[in-house]
């Protein structure tokens, strides 16, 4: 079992790395393989809608590693996406990245989400809602915690400070690897996924 956590702050190693950091060790303390993605600081390009991606089942964009996480997605069984908090929602880069991965790639269904955001001071509610809402258009079961989960802090030293916020990563970490194994005992015993209806699409123009 593999998750895959996408740090989307231009911080390699700042506060949302500090956040994902501590769902990673509590992860592999679960026997979870892990992964931290960082996406970079170079300017991502947004979703054009030239539907290409239909077609050759990757997005047309070479530049960052949206394709390589589209290419890596049977191998992957939870994913954690972690922003810091621009204007009370997450990174632009962050939303350009997500829009073109969960618009290029498929197979999301089933697998597990789970959003973390880091904060100064406010905004953290918005930004983690909408980061919740591609889990939740692609049949993703989301992975809760004890509290939302955020961390507050200027700095990475300010966030190891935060212990309730440290806590509820680890609390978040330990429901996703019981989450997991409940699915890996589902699969043992028979239950597959759900079979769903081909999709029903209704536009309001007519």
């Amino acid at each position: 079992m593999k998750v895959l956590l996408i740090n989307g702050s231009p911080h390699e190693f700042g506060c949302t790395y500090t956040a994902l950091k501590e769902i990673e060790k509590t992860l592999n303390k679960e026997l979870i393989d892990t992964e931290i993605l960082w996406i970079g600081n170079k300017p991502i390009a947004g979703c054009i809608a030239c539907m290409t991606c239909k077609r050759i089942h990757k997005c047309i964009f070479n530049e960052d590693k949206v394709n390589k996480v589209i290419e890596d997605l049977p191998n992957i069984d939870g994913i954690g996406v972690g922003s810091p908090v621009y204007y009370a929602g997450p990174s632009g880069q962050l939303c350009a990245f997500l829009d073109r991965l969960f618009y290029a790639g498929s197979g999301f269904e089933g697998k597990l989400g789970a959003a973390i955001v880091s904060c100064r001071r406010g905004g953290a509610a918005t930004a983690f809602d909408r980061l919740n809402k591609y889990f939740t258009i692609n049949s993703m079961p989301v992975v809760s915690s004890q509290y939302w989960n955020m961390v507050h802090g200027y700095t990475p030293e300010d966030v190891k400070q935060d212990l309730e916020g440290l806590q509820t990563m680890r609390t978040l970490a330990k429901n996703m690897a019981w989450l997991l194994k409940c699915i890996e005992a589902g699969k043992e015993k028979g239950i597959e996924k759900p079979v769903l209806e081909e999709q029903i699409k209704t536009n309001f123009v007519r």
